[in-house]
């Protein structure tokens, strides 16, 4: 089977059929940082939902009025809040990733979180702080550039991104 690259459009839809739903949810991973402006490619599109029952039961509507096929073994992992669902049976490819590495909890990533448009995206400071912590090869390869991409996002948008670990690391030191 053709594996298809990420389009921006595929993260519209998401986007606008998680908000019909009520999902709770960021943009992760390379696509979330596409999405920010990074000069990358991908397969599929990351998503980091917020791991609740009720969140899933509305992330399962959404992608089945999207077109996704969602088995009910599919739809038990995701309401279980599985730390990591590949969903291939649709139109495209989604991750969902309950528990990304890096990130110490939803709740503090959604803190940072950047609206850009209609997206609610991952702040680049966790996405990077993900890549590195799952230490992955092509993760890894991908670093430098990500942090180059940050740099320069950082020095055109304001204030400076802090990471979700930076913010629980201070909270402990108070």
């Amino acid at each position: 089977m053709k594996r298809h690259t990420f389009q921006s459009a595929q993260a519209e839809q998401v986007a606008r059929a998680f908000a019909k739903e009520g999902v709770d949810y960021l943009f992760l991973g390379k696509s979330g940082a596409i999405l920010l402006g990074y000069p990358g490619t991908t397969q599929d599109l990351d998503i980091f939902p917020a791991r609740s029952p009720e969140n899933a039961r509305r992330i399962v509507a959404a992608l089945r009025k999207l077109g996704f096929t969602i088995s009910h073994k599919l739809a038990s992992e995701i309401t279980a809040g599985r730390d990591f669902v590949q969903i291939k049976s649709g139109p495209f490819d989604v991750d969902l990733v309950f528990a990304p590495d890096g990130i110490p909890s939803f709740e503090a990533a959604r803190a940072r979180g950047i609206t850009f448009g209609i997206f609610q995206v991952a702040n680049l400071r966790d996405i990077i702080a993900s890549k590195r912590a799952c230490g992955r090869t092509k993760d890894m390869v991908e670093l430098p550039m990500l942090e180059s991409f940050l740099e320069e996002y950082e020095r055109t948008n304001s204030p400076p991104l802090r990471s979700a670990r930076d913010i629980a690391v201070k909270k402990q030191k108070q």
